[in-house]
């Protein structure tokens, strides 16, 4: 039960990857290019040749090392195992005709959204000051689970963009009632900054609003970030080095573990300390 006597259950933690219940499909259904996060190109719907027959990666523990760090900061949100057990039932790609695989590949990425948006709605529901909300919070949140109970005829049909607008509404006014909570929030909007590098050690970035800035390779050593709003923010390198984020919300586990860290940064309970960080810290 929430916090507002709402009779939502927190899904959370039934909204992470679980390989063992899933047929490989971020490892097949999704292209990459050679770049600094993939050492080779690959096409949709190719399966990666790290993959093995049993839908496991074959160099799983060794992704960094072998250049494969864009691997280590995807999260379907428990996407594929809902895709793999669920919507096909159970069906393995390579089992079933080459459509019936082409249409799991093109359902995976529309499944994998509304699991993300369920991610924030719950979440949204454990934030006291967005009570005003939680009703409608609620309301769209069993609507998205719906969707996600689609056949994948009606899924390939959905609309998820438009979907995805009415649930960034909700979440903006949750981001406005939990960081007017902090007292300065508002006055420290910096949606969709280009803040690339920038050199914020020590800033005070408490209540702030950084929906979908860019704070890659930014210096975020000390900051205090909490309370900000970083749902769809850029981590990538940003080094969090002793930096606060406690209360710090709509932040993912993919966005934490592209950045760098230490024992020292503080972070919210929804998230965990990335294991790279104790090398890297």
């Amino acid at each position: 039960m929430g916090e507002d006597g709402g009779t939502v259950q927190d899904r959370r933690s039934e909204l992470r990857a679980d390989c063992g219940e899933c047929f490989g499909l971020c490892c097949v259904a999704l292209p990459f290019s050679r770049s600094a996060d993939f050492a080779m190109d690959k096409a949709a719907g190719t399966p990666c040749p790290n993959l093995e027959t049993d839908s496991r990666c074959g160099i799983h523990t060794r992704l960094r090392e072998k250049g494969f760090n864009g691997c280590t900061v995807y999260d379907c949100f428990g996407a594929g195992q809902q895709v793999s057990q669920v919507t096909f039932g159970g069906t393995d790609w390579r089992s079933g005709s080459r459509e019936d695989a082409r249409r799991m590949f093109d359902v995976f990425p529309v499944v994998r959204q509304l699991h993300e948006l369920l991610w924030y709605l719950h979440e949204a529901l454990t934030l006291s000051a967005a009570r005003p909300v939680h009703a409608d919070v609620r309301r769209v949140l069993e609507k998205t689970e719906r969707l996600t109970l689609l056949t994948p005829e009606e899924l390939g049909q959905l609309d998820v963009g438009a979907h995805r607008q009415v649930v960034n509404e909700l979440l903006l006014r949750t981001s406005e009632l939990v960081r007017a909570g902090a007292g300065r929030g508002k006055r420290k909007d910096r949606r969709g900054a280009d803040l690339m590098g920038a050199r914020l050690k020590g800033a005070d970035l408490s209540g702030a609003s950084l929906r979908g800035a860019y704070l890659i390779a930014a210096d975020l050593t000390g900051a205090d970030l909490r309370r900000a709003d970083l749902i769809g923010a850029d981590l990538r390198d940003a080094d969090l080095t002793d930096a606060d984020l406690t209360g710090a919300f709509f932040l993912t586990q993919p966005q934490l573990n592209a950045a760098r860290g230490s024992a020292g940064t503080k972070l919210p309970g929804s998230v965990t300390r990335p294991g790279h960080w104790a090398v890297e810290g």
